[in-house]
């Protein structure tokens, strides 16, 4: 798959760029809703012999046109969603800045520039994509706007059972640490990564050696608690328990951001530095406050026979 990065207001001419069928969308989180939409387009270009491409934007519109004061949080950050999006097989990637003047594009400006000006020649996108300024574009607009130059489809909304699948409700089950019910709506488990660095080591004192994740502030992490996972580390995949949390027993004072340490079973080794890749799949329990050491870890072998359970019924 080729990336390429759009800047508005780009420079990009019609006939030097391939004809595709593309897929437009934000596609945070690139679920299911969002994989039908782009498999639409891909299967659109095999039957007419163009290539598949995906249209998505970064930053988030929120970011830049002030919506939110608070710290934006993705399901799949940009360099995960180019990675997810890559494994649907795209031929290309359209990553379009997103500027307070992009934002300012009128509808039919927007179509002009960005889909008949990038050789699309056929449009995919959900029912409720918009385009243009304040959204003004629709789906059902397009048919003025595309000026008779292209075609396009328009995907119904997915359901997964009386709910919508949207990022919006990815975000919830995410932020109430529902982790097990992700999978029927993203097509996998949800996957987090960070950098392991240095804690303060208490884990390898009492047994339970973990390791300190660093994960980026703009993606979305499930809230306090200690959950079964599984983690890929030096290429290899293992089962663990993760902490996420302020750790009660030891800190008086509440740290600005939860510490994220997972016990990764049946593994040793130097890690630090490493990127960690965290699969969410039980939330086990709430975090809690003990009164010493000895009920610890009485509750972490606890946590840990439940996970060993879990998986087991899950994956043997």
């Amino acid at each position: 798959m080729e990336v390429i990065t759009i800047d508005h207001p780009h420079h990009f001419k019609r006939n030097e760029l391939p004809a595709v069928a593309m897929a437009l969308g934000f596609f945070d989180g690139v679920h299911l809703g969002h994989q039908k939409v782009i498999q639409t387009a891909k299967d659109f270009a095999e039957q007419k012999g163009l290539q598949s491409a995906v249209m998505t934007f970064d930053p988030h519109p929120s970011v830049v046109l002030g919506r939110s004061e608070q710290q934006i949080e993705y399901i799949s950050p940009l360099p995960e969603k180019i990675d997810l999006i890559s494994r649907l097989e795209i031929d290309y990637l359209y990553i379009v800045r997103f500027t307070k003047e992009f934002a300012n594009l009128l509808p039919q400006e927007f179509v002009d520039n960005y889909i008949i000006g990038l050789h699309v020649d056929h449009a995919v996108a959900g029912f409720d994509f918009s385009y243009g300024r304040m959204g003004k574009g629709t789906m059902e607009t397009i048919t003025f706007h595309s000026r008779g130059r292209f075609t396009f489809t328009t995907v119904p909304e997915l359901s997964e059972g009386s709910e919508k699948i949207s990022s919006t409700l990815i975000r919830s089950r995410i932020r109430n640490g529902k982790t097990e019910d992700l999978p029927q709506l993203l097509g996998r488990y949800y996957q987090t990564a960070g950098i392991v660095i240095h804690g303060d080591k208490r884990g390898r004192t009492i047994g339970f050696p973990t390791a300190n994740v660093n994960i980026p502030e703009d993606w979305l992490i499930p809230p306090p608690g200690v959950y079964a996972v599984r983690v890929k580390v030096s290429g290899s995949w293992y089962y663990g328990v993760c902490n996420i949390g302020y750790k009660p027993t030891f800190n008086q004072e509440k740290a600005a951001r939860p510490s994220v340490e997972v016990h990764i079973f049946e593994f040793s080794g130097d890690i630090y530095g490493e990127q960690l890749m965290i699969e969410w799949h039980l939330h086990i329990r709430e975090e809690q406050k003990f009164s010493g050491i000895e009920e610890l870890v009485a509750q972490i072998e606890r946590d840990k026979q439940k996970a060993l359970a879990y998986f087991k019924k899950s994956y043997v």
